[in-house]
């Protein structure tokens, strides 16, 4: 997946708020960011097979398997990593090893966001209240 860095100003409120929930969820602001940012573009028609692959059965499943899809994260220690190799790429830079890393590491979050997001439009059409996974 290529990744294109960008500077973004925000207002304050904005910014504060995406701190707030980066701090509850132990991730970067960037983080929150991107899941902002997913969550406003429309669906792509196609998703790499990768990626489809991911999210081809969810119907198939229980709610209970849904519920546990919906709050999957990306574990500490990956999330950590990730962080940690995006700050020395934006400080100075990276080697090529670090980053086929990190854009591993980018997949695998992109497909957990991917899933939950998913498993948890799938709980809505079926009548749940999902806003317990927007904390």
């Amino acid at each position: 997946m290529n990744v294109h860095p960008i500077t973004l100003s925000l207002p304050k409120n904005i910014y504060n708020s995406l701190r707030k929930r980066a701090e509850k969820s132990r991730r970067t602001v960037e983080m929150e960011l991107l899941d902002v940012v997913t969550a406003a573009m429309p669906a792509s028609e196609e998703l790499p097979e990768a990626l489809a692959a991911a999210v081809a059965d969810l119907e198939l499943l229980d709610d209970d398997a849904l519920w546990r899809a919906a709050r999957t994260r990306l574990d500490a220690d990956q999330s950590a990593q990730m962080e940690a190799l995006h700050v020395k790429r934006q400080s100075e830079g990276l080697s090529a090893v670090e980053n086929q890393i990190l854009e591993g590491l980018v997949f695998r979050y992109e497909r957990s966001m991917l899933v939950r997001s998913r498993a948890a439009s799938l709980l809505k059409t079926r009548g749940h209240d999902v806003s317990s996974l927007l904390r």
